[in-house]
């Protein structure tokens, strides 16, 4: 998890994940513009073993994030790209979420949060088990990608594998369970990531 090195970072292309825009608007008599992206909607589900009583998250290296803990970082990007400069821990870039994933299958809410609790954590979860939490607008600034969250219980029944994401998709998860009292630690801390708000949120 934590080997990550050959870092290149360059201005992005084509994707199929971001697309950004320009809009030009006149409201209340005032011309404007505003730079934003097109994102999928997605999905996440917070987890909670009842045999065991954990909760189970994922945990995995984000670029973004990893990426936006660099000292000076549009300095780093403009003008000293690819060379040999020194970088922040890896560790600064590795997230303790909710199992999630991006709604890009012509499938239910419901049936896409299945499949990633399978793909991610190794739980086959019937569709009935999943209690939606709430929906939201999330990055209203930059995307405004609806993100709708669900709650399972679990046991070590549905446990049909470990998990760990699609490797065939460039995927490396590790699954983490922790107790209430050590999520309620972990949630003390002073910097948490967007996710980890998520779970703050839930609890």
């Amino acid at each position: 998890m934590d080997d990550v090195h050959s870092i290149k970072i360059e201005p992005l292309g084509e994707s199929i994940y971001v697309k950004p825009f320009h809009m030009t608007y006149i409201q209340n008599g005032v011309k404007k513009f505003w730079d934003f992206n097109v994102v999928h909607d997605s999905v996440s589900v917070l987890l909670f073993n009842v045999s065991r009583k954990v909760f189970v998250f994922v945990r995995q290296f984000r670029p973004a994030v990893f990426f936006n803990s660099i000292p000076e970082k549009e300095k780093y990007l403009v003008e000293a790209m690819n060379t040999k400069l020194p970088l922040p821990p890896i560790e600064q870039g590795i997230t303790l979420e909710l199992c999630a994933g991006v709604v890009d299958k012509e499938k239910s809410l419901e049936e896409i949060a299945r499949e990633e609790v399978l793909e991610e954590c190794g739980y086959d979860v019937p569709v009935k088990h999943l209690e939606k939490i709430l929906s939201y607008r999330d990055s209203i600034g930059i995307a405004g990608d609806k993100q709708t969250i669900f709650y399972a219980e679990i046991t070590d029944d549905m446990r049909v594998s470990k998990g760990g994401g699609k490797p065939e998709e460039g995927e490396l998860i590790e699954v983490v369970e922790m107790s209430e009292t050590e999520v309620k630690k972990y949630l003390e801390r002073d910097e948490l990531f967007k996710q980890s708000q998520q779970i703050r949120c839930c609890l």
